[in-house]
């Protein structure tokens, strides 16, 4: 058996694909990556106006230390370029990692987290995909986590596949704030995660665990928990690509601006890439739950998109998609999106 950490470790998460190389000598790389996008945005109940799909800059370097070992840094923050103002940049990312052929991979810092290794296979078109992930995914580590320690690493077994696997912590964090005398916000202990992945003949089943305890003002202490699911097979963007999202989640995601105690998330993505690029993707989202173990489950989201992409050059994209609301339970008035746009890689 030969045991290996991902081969495209550092590739994937120090780099951008199209980052742009600046310095390369006696083991130091240097490079300055991410996207900018525009897209005219429209709705039933909205008004069409001008929007961005998460444009972002990012700089990432890499040190040759030796014996194996390579150190990695990034540094990403989202643009906000059609608004004047202070926010014209916030932070994305910010970690410096350690990685090792047999020894795995050690990250500490703002980053994407083991968590959404195995949730995020649905999370791939650039208009609309699985938003149930980012309901507070700084704090509870469900996406970009915030402040984590993070090891991965994996086992490949030749034509029997391989096996990946990913830990995450989080340390305890208050985030209560006061002001005028009221006090807001809230104070996370610490939290965990773990993740594990089994690929073979181009399929992947993935299964992740996420916990931890938080209190909000005033009140008693409550757990967050996720046990999440999912299946993917293909590459996204070359030829058919299948993914399927489940999560069984308490104090994880949100109706509206109120918490729900217990939750489930289906998300499913279908797309086929032409051999002129042209990426056809239909994708569906549906999150259900309670605001409290006694009460009703009620819809929070309930969403099918019809979507293209299309490559005018490696990194010009033009992307297009309608979103249907289908989340009418209860006399819900909904709302069909749709866009069309253009991205451009640096």
């Amino acid at each position: 058996m030969k045991k290996t950490i991902l081969a495209a470790a550092i590739a994937t998460l120090s780099t951008s694909v199209y980052a742009v190389e600046l310095y390369n000598q006696e083991g130091t790389t240097f490079s300055i990556g991410g996207h900018v996008s525009a897209n005219l945005n429209g709705s039933e109940q909205g008004d069409t106006d001008i929007g961005t799909n998460s444009p972002r800059i990012n700089f990432n370097a890499t040190q040759d230390l030796g014996n194996g070992f390579t150190a990695d840094a990034k540094g990403e923050w989202a643009l906000n370029y059609l608004d004047g103002g202070d926010n014209a940049f916030t932070t994305r990312l910010g970690y410096v990692g350690l990685t090792h052929d047999q020894l795995g991979r050690a990250v500490v810092g703002t980053q994407w987290a083991p968590y959404y290794d195995v949730a995020g296979v649905a999370d791939m078109p650039i208009a609309y995909a699985n938003d149930f992930i980012y309901d507070n995914h700084g704090a509870l580590g469900t996406g970009r986590a915030d402040k984590m320690l993070s090891y991965r690493n994996g086992f490949e077994f030749g034509e029997a596949g391989a096996l990946s696997f990913g830990l995450g912590w989080q340390g305890a964090n208050d985030e209560r704030t006061t002001e005028d005398n009221q006090t807001t916000g809230i104070k996370y202990d610490d939290r965990i995660q773990a993740a594990v992945s089994y690929s073979i003949a181009g399929a992947t089943l993935g299964y992740t665990y996420n916990t931890g305890d938080f209190a909000d003002f005033g009140a008693s202490k409550s757990t967050a928990e996720s046990h999440l699911v999912s299946v993917k097979y293909g590459t996204y963007g070359k030829g058919l690509y299948l993914a399927g999202v489940y999560a069984d989640n308490e104090n994880m995601n949100n109706i509206g601006t109120t918490l729900l105690a217990e939750s489930n998330a289906y998300e499913a993505l279908a797309s086929y890439a032409l051999d002129n690029s042209l990426n056809l993707i239909v994708n569906y989202e549906m999150v259900e739950g309670k605001v409290s173990k006694f009460s009703q489950k009620e819809t929070a989201r309930e969403e099918l998109a019809l979507q293209a992409e299309y490559n005018f050059t490696p990194k010009f994209v033009g992307y297009t998609a309608y979103q249907f609301d289908l989340n009418d339970a209860n006399n819900n008035q909904t709302d069909d999106k749709w866009l069309i746009g253009a991205r451009y890689y640096l």
